[in-house]
C-alpha cells in the first residue's frame, strides 16, 4: 500500500505545471490518421494455448443519480492520481454515473456502453472522469473490474489476458441482459482498449455482441515499453509472491510485451473481425504503449478502422498514456466516435505535459 500512495504523491508533483493549461479555441473536427502495417515491428503468426478462465468480479453496482460529476477534474495524469487516491479505501467501488443496471438504453442511444479499465487499474480510478460525461450525454454506462491477483486489490488488470477476456464476455453478457440490448459498444484504455476486448472479440463470441469498440491509448500489437519492457517483465518476475497484494506480479504486461505467444496468437489472422467497427485515439507522446503507431488497427474484411493520432486535432494537447481517460479533447473524440451522426467539433484545450 505505501509504494501505491507514492506513485500516486508522485503524480500529484505535476498538479501545478497542468493547472496552467487552459482552453485553445480550435474547431478542427477528429481527424484520422491511419498506419500501415510497415510503420508497425512485424508480429510472428504462431498459436499458442488460452490460459484458464477464472470467475467474473465486477464493480459494485450503485444507484445513478443525473448529473453524474467527475470529483477529480480533468489534470489528465494527475486527475488519475487523486481517482487512485479515493479508491483506496473501497477498490471496488464504482465510478460515477456506471452500474445502474436498471437503465434502459434510448432509441438515440442503443448501445449500452462498457467501460474497460487498464492494467495496474480500476474501474474507479480509470473512469471517473469519462463515466460521468458518457452518463450526461444520455448513455447507459457500466464499468467492470477484472484481472485481480487477489480480490479487493487496488491495482486490477493484472491477470492473462485470456482469462480476463472471459471475465469480460461473462460481464457484457449480465449487461445485454439487463438493458435488453442487442449489442454493446466498449470503451476502453491500454489493455481495456487493445489485447482483451480484441482477445474477447476474436476467440470468445464479442463480434456477435459489439458494435463498437473505441480503444484511448489502446496496447494493441503490444509494446517495448520505451525499450524497457523485457527489464520490466523480469522485475515483476523477481516480485513474485511479494507484489501479488499490489497487483505487481502482472501475466497481463508479459502478455502485451512485443513477441509474447498471446500476441502471435491474437494477430495471426489480421487485426479486426467483421461487423465490428473499431476507433483507436492514440497520443504521440505515450512512452507505455511503444512505438505508438503500434496502437493502430490495419482493417480487414467487413470492418471498419478509424485511426486518431490526438495531435492532429489537436496539437498543443501531450496527453501521455495515462491522462488520456481525463482528457476533455479525448472526451469529446470518445463521443463522436460513438455517436457520429452528431459529431461536434473539439474545442481543444491545452495539455502541455505529457503526462
Amino acid at each position: 500500500m505505501r509504494r501505491v500512495l507514492k506513485a500516486a504523491a508522485a503524480a500529484l508533483l505535476t498538479v501545478a505545471c497542468l493547472l496552467t493549461a487552459g482552453p485553445a479555441a480550435s474547431a478542427a473536427p477528429p481527424a484520422s490518421a491511419t498506419s500501415p502495417a510497415s510503420l508497425r515491428p512485424p508480429v510472428p503468426a504462431a498459436a499458442a494455448a488460452s490460459p484458464a478462465r477464472s470467475a467474473p468480479r465486477y464493480a459494485d453496482a450503485e444507484a445513478v443519480r443525473a448529473p453524474a460529476e467527475n470529483a477529480f477534474g480533468d489534470l489528465g495524469t494527475v486527475s488519475w492520481g487523486l481517482a487512485l487516491l479515493a479508491s483506496l479505501p473501497d477498490p471496488d467501488r464504482s465510478p460515477a454515473g456506471a452500474n445502474d443496471f436498471t437503465c434502459k438504453p434510448s432509441a438515440a442511444h442503443p448501445y449500452p456502453v462498457v467501460l474497460v479499465h487498464g492494467t495496474f487499474e480500476n474501474a474507479f480510478d480509470n473512469w471517473s472522469g469519462l463515466a460521468p460525461v458518457l452518463k450526461n450525454a444520455g448513455y447507459c454506462v457500466f464499468a467492470l473490474d477484472f484481472g485481480e491477483s487477489k480480490p479487493h486489490a487496488v491495482m486490477k488488470g493484472t491477470g492473462a489476458i485470456p482469462a480476463s477476456a472471459g471475465q469480460l464476455a461473462a460481464y457484457v453478457d449480465k449487461v445485454l441482459a439487463a438493458t435488453g440490448a442487442s449489442k454493446a459498444d466498449l470503451v476502453g484504455h491500454s489493455q481495456g482498449g487493445g489485447l482483451l476486448p480484441q482477445w474477447y472479440l476474436r476467440f470468445d463470441g464479442g463480434a456477435a455482441k459489439v458494435h463498437h469498440l473505441v480503444g484511448i491509448n489502446p496496447s494493441s500489437h503490444g509494446t517495448t515499453a520505451s525499450g524497457l519492457a523485457h527489464l520490466a517483465d523480469g522485475v515483476l518476475d523477481v516480485l513474485g509472491h511479494a507484489g501479488r497484494p499490489l497487483g505487481l506480479d502482472s501475466p497481463a504486461a508479459k502478455d502485451q510485451t512485443i513477441g509474447s505467444a498471446v500476441l502471435r496468437q491474437l494477430y495471426a489472422k489480421g487485426d479486426t473481425e467483421p461487423g465490428v467497427t473499431y476507433t483507436d485515439i492514440v497520443t504521440r507522446t505515450d512512452a507505455v504503449v511503444t512505438p505508438y503507431t503500434n496502437q493502430f488497427l490495419d482493417a480487414g474484411p467487413d470492418a471498419t478502422v478509424h485511426n486518431i493520432l490526438l495531435q492532429h486535432t489537436c496539437p498543443l494537447d501531450l496527453t501521455g498514456h495515462g491522462g488520456g481517460p481525463y482528457d476533455r479533447n479525448v472526451y469529446r473524440l470518445v463521443l463522436n466516435a460513438l455517436d457520429p451522426a452528431h459529431a461536434e467539433p473539439v474545442h481543444c484545450t491545452v495539455m502541455p505535459v505529457p503526462a
